[in-house]
């Protein structure tokens, strides 16, 4: 059961965030979208449609069984960012896409600039303005990351990684992007946390001579990270 918990935990806290800040390295930068690399395009924004939620549910894993305002909080705002940019990349990412690659196919792209703007510039689902579902989402990122590292912290866990952790969900705002460098540092500081956290959490549960004597918590370390 333990092993099986410690999969679950890595494959969502440290795989999902890292396999993502990988993809988002590739991510091209969208200058002019009629020259844009459409295939690349396609590759990183299809990963990033199941990614987004995966890295969401990564964080939600971390603080399972946490109790309290800041854990609460922590899943609600986690909730709104995997929804809220799972839907907003399948919009301003993939839609996107399809258009830029019809008008290739058609012979007469800057004829259909226009129609892409529209999508590309949309104030609610559009990937080329500061529109109501990318803010929404990345506020919600921070917000996510810092309740979660309160959780973290008061159940018991070092300052460095909860501090990695919480400032991690701050890359997208800062920089205003998901492509280099923002998703990059964003979910790949997740990944290191998270791989962080989680080996801390297993030497805590490690049980030591004296605490099968005793029946005892080791000392200094807190009973609230037990398993």
């Amino acid at each position: 059961m333990k092993i099986s918990r410690w999969f679950s935990e890595s494959v969502l806290a440290v795989g999902a965030p890292a396999l993502l800040a990988m993809v988002e390295l590739i991510h091209p930068q969208p200058h002019d979208l009629l020259d844009l690399d459409v295939q690349t395009w396609f590759v990183v924004h299809y990963a990033q449609i199941p990614l987004f939620p995966l890295a969401a549910l990564g964080v939600v894993r971390l603080v399972q069984g946490r109790t309290g305002i800041a854990a609460g909080v922590c899943r609600a705002a986690m909730f709104v960012f995997g929804a809220s940019w799972t839907a907003w990349d399948a919009v301003a990412g993939v839609a996107t896409g399809i258009l830029v690659n019809a008008a290739r196919g058609f012979g007469t792209p800057e004829a259909w600039r226009a129609p892409i703007d529209a999508l590309w510039l949309h104030p609610v689902m559009g990937g080329g303005t500061a529109s109501a579902f990318a803010v929404m989402g990345a506020i919600a990122l921070s917000v996510g990351t810092v309740s979660g590292a309160i959780t973290l912290k008061r159940a018991g866990h070092s300052w460095m990684p909860v501090l990695v952790f919480g400032i991690a969900g701050f890359g997208i705002t800062i920089f205003k992007t998901h492509a280099w460098p923002g998703g990059p540092l964003t979910f790949g500081g997740l990944a290191v946390a998270g791989a962080w956290l989680l080996l801390e959490r297993a030497s805590f549960a490690r049980p030591e001579p004296a605490t099968v004597r005793h029946g005892a918590a080791p000392a200094g370390r807190s009973a609230s990270l037990r398993p």
